[in-house]
């Protein structure tokens, strides 16, 4: 229905009493019409569309392809881009109660475009010419001065650590656990608080992709018992 035609039915002298009917109706129509909430989130525009490096706009073709993929790479579908094979010195302190490892997982697949090394149009056996630095080249200058990942966070390094949440009962504030929403086959990694695809979570905090805002150190705060 529209608006044209409610004003056609409106009388040409209507009382104050029914204009104000007609102003209601027009009111809860234009409600039930108009857009609510907050756009679709996705990678499409975000820091990871490269979409003006390839010549048909793709985006998803840098880390997927639907045909000669790398299926060697474990929890990565239909793999398409180079994977890092640099050993990184690793964070570490004498506070800290987990053991970490090398970077496994999706941890390596973030590292195999910020490691420095390995160039982000390095895809579909492409050899690459456009290498990260900077602040963006994470594991450039190693990780030793970085959050370590790739490591076991469940109830038993809380209660050795004494200073974590006990991530199978404890809220990450994502609808969730933090076991749930924030880790990996109970590891830690980057994607725990990075969403590379810039999902719904990414997309409302608006940082870095992340997916829990830094804002009073909301992040480190939902693992962190301080």
């Amino acid at each position: 229905m529209s608006y044209r035609f409610l004003s056609r039915i409106r009388p040409r002298h209507a009382s104050r009493s029914s204009r104000n009917i007609v102003l209601m109706i027009v009111c809860c129509l234009a409600l039930a019409v108009w857009p609510t909430g907050t756009p679709k989130a996705g990678i499409r525009g975000s820091a990871h569309d490269f979409s003006a490096l390839t010549e048909r706009q793709q985006i998803c073709i840098f880390c997927h392809t639907p045909h000669d993929a790398d299926i060697s790479v474990a929890s990565a579908p239909l793999w398409n881009h180079e994977v890092t094979v640099k050993q990184f010195q690793l964070y570490n302190s004498p506070t800290m109660d987990a053991t970490v490892s090398q970077p496994t997982g999706a941890s390596r697949l973030c590292l195999s475009c910020h490691d420095g090394t390995v160039a982000v149009d390095s895809y579909g056996g492409r050899p690459g010419v456009i290498f990260l630095g900077g602040d963006l080249g994470i594991g450039a200058d190693e990780l030793a001065n970085d959050h370590p990942v790739s490591f076991v966070y469940n109830d038993a390094l809380a209660a050795a650590d004494r200073e974590l949440f006990s991530p199978s009962s404890s809220p990450s504030g994502l609808g969730g656990t933090i076991q749930q929403d924030l880790l990996f086959g109970s590891q830690l990694e980057c994607s725990s608080c990075h969403d590379v695809h810039n999902g719904p979570a990414a997309t409302a905090v608006d940082e870095f992709l992340l997916v829990i805002t830094q804002a009073q150190s909301q992040l480190c705060l939902t693992c962190h018992n301080k």
